[in-house]
């Protein structure tokens, strides 16, 4: 009887240190990235930013800034004719040209929360469909930023390389760690 109580304890003993060793077999691979979207869903984006940020969240201590800039908006050419009714004195000529106002609220925020200060250990993402206009987003936003005031404070931008030097010469006065992601890839 005592033999069998000592066989079951060592098994019991034994079983977890070789439980742990298995661990470096069982891992799984790295789920491999999601490639950028070029369309304006807005879940493909979600997914994507959610992705991305899960990637450079390491020293961040709060939830991400994401600034999802919107495509720009319908030309004019592209935009319904006027409405024949409406009054011809010249005042009504200003308002046949689309107005972007998605992109103008986004910017408006970006400029206050950018303005009212970031603390050490946020992200702020910029990313959307038109590099170019997410660079513009970026820069405007860090436009009145004074420098050295942002030290801790990481800042992604999601874009084409061609936009990469003039948002990095925009925002790493402020003193923010700078990552840019290539949507090309």
């Amino acid at each position: 009887m005592k033999s069998i109580t000592r066989a079951l304890l060592i098994a019991c003993l034994v079983l977890p240190v070789v439980a742990c060793g298995n661990k470096e077999e069982t891992q799984q691979a790295e789920a491999a990235p999601v490639a950028a979207p070029t369309t304006e869903d807005k879940a493909a984006w979600n997914a994507y930013l959610n992705e991305v940020a899960s990637r450079h969240m390491e020293g961040i201590n709060n939830s991400p800034y994401v600034y999802l800039v919107p495509p720009p908006a319908a030309n004019v050419a592209d935009a319904p004719p006027a409405d024949p009714a409406a009054p011809s004195d010249g005042e009504a000529d200003d308002l046949s040209t689309p107005v972007d106002g998605n992109y103008d609220r986004l910017l408006d925020k970006a400029k206050l929360d950018v303005a009212r200060g970031i603390v050490r250990g946020n992200l702020l993402i910029y990313a959307g469909v038109n590099s170019a206009r997410t660079a513009d987003l970026t820069v405007a936003s860090f436009a009145e930023v004074e420098p050295g005031t942002m030290k801790g404070v990481r800042v992604l931008f999601i874009g084409e390389e061609a936009d990469n030097a003039r948002v990095k010469a925009a925002v790493e006065p402020a003193g923010v760690e700078y990552v840019f992601v290539d949507t090309a890839k």
